[in-house]
């Protein structure tokens, strides 16, 4: 019983199946005045119950969503050409970023949506987490991973993660409204992850593995998780980022003038 309170709070929570609940309450109501006397008139009664009957049928009637495919949650990057990133880092208030170095996202136009849009708002929040480029056995361990294993690489490693802790460090000087912070990690745990709004409603979450041979940086799969398919996964990787964020060493001030 417990787990079924438990998944009436969840739907509730979600918004899913109000019509359902709604009608069981007013019935559950109705019954309970009905136990008292006459204090439910019979037309009050008759109507909740064919509303409540009608509302049955019409549920069962009706073709449920559609299930997912699990083509449809496994992508690789060429999924975003659908739904782009930039447009969602251009809306978001909240970003959280951790990859191994993020030159693929932290592009120059990614930046730029970021100055003009999240860190413009005293509100935004961007926080990025990079391998440390200090940590030579790491870096070295994180190349032979992510560009030796590829076969048809594009970028180096070392160099991309170079690049990308000079902007980050530029990045931190901005004068900005909003914060700016980003932290160094001294491994990699073997997969990255983008937060947009995570502790939203309608926030998401995109974890990409990086495995152990893909033909190139675009094959890697990617799952991309909100919070009503599964609170407990979303949680477990809103988790995961928070830990990187406390175990990671601070590298950049806040960026607020």
């Amino acid at each position: 019983m417990p787990s079924g309170w438990r998944q009436i709070a969840s739907d509730l929570k979600n918004r899913r199946y109000i019509d359902v609940y709604s009608s069981a309450f007013v019935a559950f109501v109705l019954a309970v005045l009905s136990l008292v006397g006459d204090i439910v008139p019979d037309q009050l009664r008759w109507a909740a119950l064919l509303a409540g009957v009608g509302l049955l049928v019409l549920r069962i009637a009706l073709p449920g969503a559609p299930q997912d495919s699990i083509d449809n949650i496994l992508n690789d990057r060429f999924s975003f050409d659908a739904n782009p990133l930039t447009e969602r880092l251009r809306n978001a208030k909240e970003i959280w970023i951790f990859a191994p170095t993020a030159v693929n996202l932290l592009s120059a136009h990614n930046c730029e949506i970021l100055r003009t849009g999240i860190l413009a708002n005293p509100d935004g929040v961007v926080r990025v987490v990079v391998l440390d480029p200090a940590n030579e056995v790491a870096v070295k361990l994180a190349a032979h991973q992510l560009d030796d294993s590829l076969d048809y690489p594009v970028q180096d490693f070392a160099a991309s993660l170079l690049a990308i802790t000079h902007l980050l460090a530029t990045m931190a000087s901005w004068r900005i409204n909003g914060k700016f912070e980003y932290r160094l990690l001294d491994y990699n745990p073997g997969f990255s992850l983008v937060a947009i709004d995570p502790s939203m409603r309608d926030g998401r979450l995109i974890v990409e593995f990086h495995g152990f041979h893909n033909e190139a940086t675009s094959s890697r799969m990617h799952i991309e998780l909100a919070r009503k398919q599964s609170d407990r996964w979303y949680t477990y990787w809103s988790d995961q980022f928070n830990r990187i964020w406390e175990g990671a060493n601070t590298a950049g001030p806040a960026g607020n003038p």
